[in-house]
């Protein structure tokens, strides 16, 4: 039996679908690994904290820091389910960990702020991304021939095992657009309209299912210019398949700075034969082959003629439909996710368990753990006093999302996160 302790900040979005589907995955299969799973928040939504304990791991939330100790020293493995949340920052950073065999997964690129520093990357037993992009970072991609394995890629692809077999479209002559995940600027792209506006069918009209976070703003810009009536907002839906089966195509137009990497709902909508069209960003060409499960575009003209090609040719559509379906659920298995991991379990079986003290890399306070991940976007927090910085990425002024505000939420009396996000201003939408 092999004991491996999950330590997360929460299991909401991503990492939850991928942490239940790899347990169930386990489940099937006589792995003979146990999986442990301790979340350093509460829920907001149980939905994969019941997933994961009806397939049988286990799950602890909120341990005291002892508890949490005396896990590490029990478990074979632990597996850090990391992204730069402030909870994990707390954690990893509050002294001396047990002596352990670490496997970090990255549920971020790190191709933008958060970034992943190199020693980071380079301490654990084994560093996971969760796609390929992230060797695209040029500080990364310098440590690929020291890394000598330790550094690999497992996508934390959550599985398809709650969505029914992609719906049969063959009668429909007229496609249906829809973008499914999360609605907030940092996420979608900011110029999204530029995008509708220039397509110059009619009748084109965009479902938009989601958390309606920019919702308003987006909605106010779409009637300035004219552009309200291709818009329809649908706000959160527990349902996924049921809202995919109405869309025969994903515009999946996102920020090129965002932070994802696996994109589960990208291959949710893939796997129910949703034929994509995205941006040529790091992430997404990692994910669809252009002409082969999806269309891969650059620009408004582009995705103009993208989405009016595929009007026009049922045929196609249904073509690239059937091979996105296909393909990726097999290459995005959580059977295969099981056995890419499997392979680090053992393998790390074999090195001696270690300590490890998080300081030296990210810093003491919780001011220097956000520092050490904003990479290009640094100089905006500065001890010293600067003049007003013009307006930065969107990814700046969440209000979650591992941003200034976040950690000054987490840690309100940390002065230098107080000044540096007086300095930043309040969140924009």
């Amino acid at each position: 039996m092999i004991k491996v302790l999950h330590v997360t900040a929460h299991l909401g979005g991503g990492v939850g679908r991928a942490l239940a589907g790899l347990v169930r995955a386990s489940s099937r299969r006589p792995d003979g690994i146990v999986h442990d799973v301790v979340c350093l928040e509460r829920p907001k939504n149980r939905q994969f904290a019941d997933q994961l304990t009806a397939a049988g791991g286990s799950l602890t939330i909120c341990p005291t820091h002892d508890d949490l100790n005396a896990r590490i020293l029990d478990a074979d493995i632990v597996q850090l389910e990391w992204w730069h949340h402030p909870a994990l920052a707390r954690w990893m950073c509050h002294g001396e960990l047990p002596a352990t065999r670490l496997i970090v997964w990255s549920h971020i690129s790190g191709l933008m702020p958060p970034v992943i520093p190199p020693a980071f990357a380079l301490y654990p037993h084994r560093f996971l991304f969760t796609s390929p992009c992230s060797w695209e970072h040029p500080d990364l991609r310098a440590l690929r021939d020291s890394a000598e394995g330790k550094i690999d890629v497992v996508f934390s692809a959550g599985g398809f095992d709650d969505l029914p077999p992609p719906s049969d479209r063959k009668d429909r002559h007229a496609p249906q657009f829809g973008y499914l995940g999360t609605l907030n600027f940092a996420k979608l792209h900011p110029d999204i309209l530029d995008f509708l506006a220039a397509v110059r069918l009619p009748e084109f009209r965009l479902t938009l299912v989601g958390d309606p976070t920019c919702a308003a703003e987006l909605s106010t810009q779409a009637v300035s210019r004219g552009l309200a009536g291709r818009l329809d907002f649908r706000g959160y839906r527990a349902d996924v398949g049921a809202e995919l089966a109405d869309f025969d195509v994903l515009v999946y137009l996102l920020n090129p700075l965002h932070y994802g990497t696996t994109e589960n709902a990208l291959l949710e909508a893939m796997a129910m034969g949703v034929v994509p069209v995205v941006l040529d960003n790091p992430a997404e060409r990692h994910l669809v082959a252009h002409g082969q499960t999806g269309l891969i575009v650059n620009d408004p003209p582009g995705f103009a003629d993208a989405i009016e090609w595929l009007a026009h040719h049922p045929e196609e559509r249904q073509r690239l439909a059937a091979n996105a379906a296909k393909t990726v659920r097999k290459r995005f298995s959580t059977t295969l996710v099981a056995d890419q991991l499997d392979r680090h379990y053992r393998a790390v079986l074999m090195e001696e368990k270690r300590s490890y003290d998080f300081r030296p890399i990210f810093g003491g306070e919780p001011a220097d753990w956000f520092l050490a991940c904003q990479g290009q976007e640094a100089w905006r927090f500065s001890d010293q006093e600067l003049p007003p910085a013009p307006v930065g990425p969107h990814f700046l002024y969440e209000a979650t999302k591992s941003s200034v505000f976040h950690y000054l939420n987490e840690f309100p009396d940390d002065k230098r996160l107080t000044k540096w996000a007086q300095q930043l201003q309040a969140p924009r939408a």
